[in-house]
């Protein structure tokens, strides 16, 4: 059964935005998450896989804490964007392919993944190389 539009904005709010639910959910825990991690994976981290799952490597690269509040992503309608370009570590060795993005829980190791998707287009890392999400890449909820 799907969520209606407006629910839809609301979840995604909570989750990037930290704006409670009226009446139904708030983000006053005892130490909310301040920031969401964007982590780069080389195939699918699948629904069952954690930050670690696929997870790209070089030498440089670590995951990049967003703020959660609206001066780090964009919330609109059903969809949310990074409120201004994420650069990853540039790169002094390896090589690859980055094919899915995720935003996660953690810092490092294996941090619950919120959202993740396919890389449109993909991602290519390694000596010389900055990897970027740009305020293009969008999440939509359904």
């Amino acid at each position: 059964m799907p969520k209606s539009n407006a629910f839809s904005n609301d979840m995604l709010k909570l989750v990037f935005n930290g704006v409670a639910i009226a009446n139904l959910a708030d983000n006053a825990a005892v130490s909310p998450l301040a920031s969401l991690y964007l982590s780069f994976h080389n195939e699918d981290p699948g629904k069952d896989g954690d930050q670690t799952t696929n997870e790209i490597s070089y030498p440089e690269y670590t995951r990049i804490p967003v703020i959660r509040d609206g001066t780090g992503w964009v919330v609109t309608g059903n969809s949310v964007s990074p409120a201004n370009t994420v650069a990853f570590p540039e790169g002094t060795g390896g090589s690859g392919t980055a094919k899915y993005a995720a935003v996660g829980t953690a810092a490092s190791g294996p941090g619950k993944i919120i959202y993740y998707g396919a890389l449109s287009p993909n991602i290519i890392y390694g000596n010389g190389i900055t990897p970027r999400i740009t305020t293009d890449t969008v999440i939509t909820e359904d």
